[in-house]
C-alpha cells in the first residue's frame, strides 16, 4: 500500500495568516509547521472556523501566508501549479461539457491535446467507473458521480500531490462510503501525496496515516496521531477494536475545542 517514503514532499513551516475585517483583523491560522510526505495520505479535522480550508487554499497557492512559508519539492509554492490538483466540496464542473470535456479541461491547458488527452481522460473515467457515462452532461448526474469526474479531473492532470477540502461532505452516507474506498484504491494505484479535510472523524481514521487535529480559532496543530490500522481498510475496519479506540480519542480531542469555539 502506498505510504511515506520519509521524503519530505509538502512542508509547512511557521505559516500564520490574517484577515481583515470590518471588525479588525482576524488570525485565521497562527504558527502551522507540518512535513507531509511523498505518497503520504494525511487527514486534517477541527472545529468550523479553525482555518482548515485556509491552509488547503495556502498549500494550493490560492491564499498567500501572512507570514511563514509552505514549500512543495523544496521549492517555497508562491502560485498554484501543476504538481497540485484540487478537488473541493462544490463539484466546479463546467455545465456545458461532457464528462470526457470536463476531464480533458485541464490536460488541454498543460498542452495535451487530442488523442493523447482523450486516452487520459478514457483512463481515469474508468479509474472512478463512469466510462458508461463518458458523453453526459453534468445535469446528467448524480452528486456522486459528479464528484468522481471532478476527482478523475484532478488525477488526469497528473498532480503529484492531491488536495480535497471535504470533498464528499455533501453526499449521502451510501455514495460517501463507496467513494471513500474507491478513492483509497486509487491513492494506492497512483502514488500521490493526499491533504484530505473533513468534518467526519470516522472518515479521517478510515483514510489517513496521519490525523492532523486543529485548534480553534486562531488554528494552531493541537496533535497528530499516527493511524497505524493497516490497509486495505473497508467499511468493516470502522467495526474493529483498534478503529474504535482511535475514534474515541481523537473526537474528545475535537470535541474540546468545538466547546472552546461555543464559550
Amino acid at each position: 500500500m502506498a505510504g511515506k517514503t520519509g521524503r519530505v514532499k509538502v512542508k509547512i513551516n511557521q505559516v500564520k495568516k490574517i484577515f481583515d475585517s470590518r471588525n479588525g483583523e482576524v488570525v485565521a491560522l497562527n504558527g502551522i509547521d507540518l512535513d507531509i510526505h511523498e505518497n503520504e495520505f494525511v487527514t486534517v479535522v477541527g472545529p468550523s472556523g479553525c482555518g482548515k480550508s485556509t491552509l488547503l487554499n495556502i498549500i494550493a497557492g490560492l491564499e498567500k501566508p501572512t507570514s511563514g512559508t509552505v514549500s512543495c519539492d523544496g521549492k517555497e509554492i508562491t502560485g498554484t501549479g501543476t504538481e497540485r490538483g484540487v478537488v473541493f466540496q462544490q463539484y466546479a464542473l463546467f455545465p456545458w461539457l461532457t464528462v470526457k470535456g470536463n476531464v480533458e479541461f485541464g490536460l488541454k491547458l498543460q498542452g495535451i491535446k487530442g488523442k493523447e488527452a482523450e486516452e487520459i481522460a478514457r483512463k481515469y473515467i474508468k479509474l472512478v467507473d463512469l466510462q458508461d457515462f463518458i458523453n453526459h452532461y453534468p445535469k446528467e448526474l448524480s452528486g456522486g458521480m459528479k464528484q468522481r469526474v471532478a476527482i478523475a479531473r484532478a488525477y488526469a492532470a497528473n498532480p503529484s500531490v492531491l488536495l480535497m477540502d471535504e470533498p464528499f461532505g455533501a453526499l449521502d452516507a451510501q455514495t460517501r462510503t463507496q467513494l471513500q474506498e474507491e478513492l483509497l484504491h486509487t491513492w494506492d494505484s497512483e502514488q500521490k501525496t493526499c491533504f484530505f479535510i473533513t468534518h467526519d472523524v470516522e472518515e479521517a481514521i478510515l483514510l489517513g496515516q496521519k490525523v492532523v487535529i486543529m485548534s480553534a480559532r486562531p488554528g494552531r496543530i493541537k496533535e497528530t496521531v499516527d493511524i497505524d490500522i493497516p490497509y486495505p481498510r473497508n467499511q468493516e475496519t470502522r467495526m474493529t477494536q483498534e478503529f474504535l479506540e482511535k475514534k474515541n480519542y481523537i473526537w474528545g480531542q475535537v470535541y474540546q475545542e468545538y466547546l472552546a469555539v461555543r464559550k
